[in-house]
């Protein structure tokens, strides 16, 4: 069983709204589940109808069965100054570098620190224990960078090795590479049964194998229901206009007859769509990992969408 679960996905997939609602499937029945951010912006805050994530663990939502989700919008600057504070004891000096921009300098200047600094606060989460000996967090969800960036952002050790070959910087990347391709780590990708984000996924996954990091599944998202497959629609369509017209008449609808033809373009269409989201199902399985899906929510991901959807996730046995 995974303890970091980390979500990438392509922009507009709604990976942001998936991490939290597996946030939540995984606190179901007394787990406590922490749901890290680190893209700066605010996008689990807005999920869950709070006020602004500030650097520091916080209890956002209680999961069914009592668990708890906490969540942490991790910040490249904070997280170095902790970091010059744990392995160098700067205390006020590192503050005043801060005053000075020296920060912000390095984590610009230095991507590849940026990346450790961020990947390195969620895998303490992960290994950190309470005084009695067990894990202060069952699982760790982290809302990572989109799928063209992801596997850059969780290859830190790469990222670092021209950088700093020895020293605490490192050792803390060769820590964090540790827990990332370990079985401790899943990395699952967001997609929508559409061509460009199925692709992307596929290239994604191809990448995480190649750099050696675990994939998980693959959540399809935004899936709607098929309310008419193709065979029904030529059985709408052709010689059958007159008795759709008369149907619709006997139903009570007035100007049936003119409704036959846009009636029967939308069911075209929807047709259409069906066969095209089958092809990119074939697509997915393909890729010989486990795929989940989710609904598409008409009234958008609010905080009753957000825990129907960790019902749905949970069902599915998604990370656990």
């Amino acid at each position: 069983m995974s303890r970091l679960q980390v979500v990438s996905g392509k922009g507009g997939t709604g990976k942001t709204t998936v991490a939290a609602a597996l946030a939540l499937a995984l606190a179901t029945e007394g787990k406590r589940t922490l749901l890290v951010e680190v893209e700066g912006r605010q996008g689990i805050a807005q999920l869950f109808e709070t006020e602004a994530l500030p650097y520091e663990e916080r209890k956002i939502a209680v999961a069914p069965g009592g668990g708890e989700v906490f969540a942490l919008a991790i910040d490249a600057e904070r997280a170095l100054l902790d970091y010059l504070q744990m392995f160098y004891k700067l205390g006020s000096a590192g503050r005043a570098l801060k005053k000075l921009g020296a920060i912000d300098f390095a984590t610009t200047i230095a991507p590849g620190v940026r990346d450790v600094l961020l990947t390195g606060k969620a895998c303490e989460a992960v290994r950190r224990r309470e005084k009695h000996g067990g894990y202060t967090y069952d699982h760790v969800v982290m809302d990572a960078p989109p799928t063209g960036r992801i596997t850059r952002f969780l290859n830190v050790n790469d990222e670092v090795a021209g950088l700093a070959r020895i020293g605490p910087i490192h050792n803390q990347a060769q820590a964090v590479m540790r827990v990332l391709k370990s079985p401790e780590t899943a990395v699952h990708l967001v997609t929508l049964l559409e061509e460009m984000p199925v692709q992307e996924t596929a290239d994604g996954i191809a990448e995480l194998r190649e750099a050696e990091l675990p994939v998980g599944g693959v959540i399809v998202n935004m899936v709607r229901p098929h309310v008419l497959d193709e065979a029904a629609v030529r059985a709408a369509s052709g010689d059958h206009r007159d008795a759709v017209a008369r149907t619709l008449a006997a139903a009570g609808v007035r100007g049936g007859t003119k409704l036959v033809g846009p009636l029967l373009e939308q069911a075209a269409e929807h047709a259409q769509r069906v066969e095209l989201e089958r092809e990119q199902r074939a697509v997915l399985m393909k890729l010989g990992v486990p795929a989940y899906e989710l609904p598409f929510l008409g009234d958008g991901a609010d905080i009753a969408g957000l825990y129907r959807l960790a019902k749905d996730l949970r069902k599915q046995g998604v990370g656990v």
